[in-house]
């Protein structure tokens, strides 16, 4: 918790001050109300007291009263400004550590789990500081300053207040030791239950296709139930505080009262009036120490679950990040557009087996290179290795000659032009679609966006659209057929004009003409640049200049289509399987 405290900065530290003197002022008038209510007492029973003393008294509590709203008013502002400024401070840098992580790290906390903790997480640390700052402060004082000036009045009344704390603190401390434990579980239950419900959105078309929404629904109420049941134990033990806090405060008073009852009838006549007095004052002080108590309990209360908060905020901020940024920052040789495997072997951080062993091979400039092979043969995590979406286990891969470690993410993605195996779509038009990210060669034009749309056969059917490239794509894309999407996606990456292109089976949605057309044009438009190709069609790559066959995680052969077909038992395989013998051959 401490740790994430040093995010505020001098501003909430100051404001943080200011609270601290307005609270002290708000107890001192708070607290400074029952000597005039004391005083009051006294005069009204007095004989020969004037009114206007007895106004002037009056005058003086409502000063106090008045002063100690303002105080609390103005408190109640700057706690939620430091809370609130917190918050935007831990979330922003909490995103910006995610969008860091590598996708190992990612994986490791669950994407469900990370929404969990840059929204609720944070929520509960938030209202932790903004009553925290209130009532943490204002009720120690309170207490301390109340005992002082009731310790002297009578050891019968204090001894009766100290029996009242010490019942309503055996209750709190008894819910602390039942409630406590179960409040990492909630937010455990909470990450669960983002994560059925993201599920089953992504997901909502096969649910439905499959008739699955009995199962989906009985799947998210055995989740809700777990956190349901968990949160009504939680609040149905926290409600035996209310009731208990009412029942010692009516004790307290009343016993204090029933005390002071002996002490009046014993006193001397000129004291009898002094010791009510007293015991008006007395009242009011033990509520206040009493309701301090209370207070410190509430915040007890909260803070072990924002521990628990703080801690799973932590755990990913402290996370290391093992995709380091190097520090090339600008072109140092003069090769462009090649990439290289050197003994290329690559394993996931939690896996014993090598996925990709001893890969070498040389994409030079202006080629075509394609790979293919069985599912699993590691084809989309090898071109993953260029973008340092992984990090090679062992061997180099060199992008213009200098190893894709050495240079920083940023410089080497400007390099690049990827498109993922799912298309990913943004809730934005299909304009800010194309035009998206930074390139590091200045704006994207319009005129660039429309090319790429041309090239990647995209024109036809975006121009159809109600508002043509302005029209506003659904999250996920999900207004627009597969194939419109991947085509959208290849746009994006034609518009930045890379000198490196990675599709990551990225044609897959395609019919056969719209991807040979497109092949084609692509070509043409990027015929300076390097193309990497992973595709699971024989149609898609039997042109390109180099083709790299995978099997089991090795590379089972290299060559051209016709070479491989003729030395290459799996490609040939594959190929077989795909189109007939006259097709290959005439390919």
């Amino acid at each position: 918790m401490i740790k994430l405290f040093k995010n505020l900065g001098k501003k909430e530290i100051i404001l943080a001050i200011i609270s601290f003197i307005l609270i002290i002022a708000q107890v001192w008038l708070e607290l400074k109300m029952p000597d005039y209510m004391s005083e009051i007492t006294v005069l009204v029973q007095t004989e020969g007291s004037q009114m206007s003393e007895i106004l002037e008294n009056g005058a003086y509590m409502m000063a106090c009263a008045f002063g100690s709203l303002i105080s609390a008013v103005i408190v109640g502002y700057l706690a939620s400004n430091i809370s609130a400024t917190f918050s935007m401070k831990v979330r922003k840098k909490l995103f910006d550590k995610v969008e860091n992580l590598a996708m190992n790290e990612v994986k490791e906390f669950s994407t469900s789990s990370l929404i969990t903790r840059t929204t609720n997480d944070i929520t509960q640390i938030q209202m932790l500081i903004a009553m925290g700052l209130q009532l943490m402060i204002k009720a120690p004082i309170t207490a301390i300053w109340a005992i002082t000036k009731i310790l002297n009045k009578s050891w019968q009344w204090s001894a009766i207040t100290g029996v009242g704390i010490v019942i309503l603190m055996g209750v709190i401390v008894a819910l602390m030791i039942i409630v406590i434990p179960r409040f990492k579980i909630v937010q455990k239950l909470i990450d669960k239950i983002n994560g059925v419900t993201r599920e089953n959105l992504t997901g909502i078309r096969v649910v439905r296709a499959f008739n699955a929404e009995q199962y989906q629904q009985n799947k998210f109420e055995k989740v809700n139930d777990d956190l349901t049941r968990m949160q009504l134990f939680n609040q149905k033990a926290f409600s035996l505080l209310s009731p208990t806090m009412y029942l010692v405060m009516h004790f307290l008073t009343l016993s204090i009262y029933f005390v002071g009852a002996f002490l009046i009838r014993d006193a001397g006549f000129m004291d009898k009036i002094g010791i009510f007095g007293n015991m008006v004052v007395f009242s009011s002080y033990s509520m206040q120490v009493i309701m301090s108590f209370l207070m410190l309990a509430m915040i007890f209360m909260m803070l072990p679950r924002a521990q628990v908060s703080a801690d799973r905020i932590n755990e990913v901020l402290e996370t290391e990040i093992s995709i380091k940024d190097g520090k090339i920052d600008k072109d140092i040789t003069d090769e462009r557009g090649t990439v290289e495997f050197k003994n290329v072997c690559f394993k996931y951080p939690d896996a014993d087996e090598y996925l990709l062993k001893d890969i070498s091979f040389k994409a030079n400039k202006g080629e075509t290179v394609a790979f293919i092979g069985s599912t699993g043969s590691g084809k989309s995590t090898l071109i993953n290795l260029v973008p340092r979406f992984y990090d090679a286990t062992e061997g180099e891969v060199l992008v213009d000659g200098v190893n894709v470690k050495d240079y920083t993410q940023e410089f080497l993605h400007n390099k690049l032009g990827y498109v993922s195996q799912k298309a990913v779509i943004f809730n934005e038009t299909v304009k800010n679609n194309v035009a998206y990210g930074e390139n590091g060669k200045g704006e994207i034009t319009e005129d660039d966006i429309k090319k790429a749309i041309e090239v990647a056969q995209g024109k036809e059917f975006i121009e159809k659209m109600e508002n043509s490239y302005d029209t506003e794509m659904a999250q996920g894309g999900t207004n627009v057929s597969g194939g419109q999407k991947q085509r959208i996606s290849i746009a994006r990456a034609i518009a930045r004009n890379p000198e490196i292109y990675i599709f990551d089976d990225s044609f897959s949605a395609l019919d056969y003409k719209t991807d040979s057309i497109l092949r084609k044009e692509l070509k043409k438009y990027t015929k300076d640049a390097t193309t990497l190709i992973v595709a699971q069609r024989i149609g898609t790559i039997m042109n390109a200049d180099k083709i790299i066959v995978l099997d089991e995680g090795k590379i089972a052969g290299q060559g051209t289509h016709k070479e491989l077909l003729k030395n290459c038992d799996v490609y040939e395989q594959i190929a077989l399987s795909q189109l007939s013998k006259e097709e290959l051959e005439n390919g």
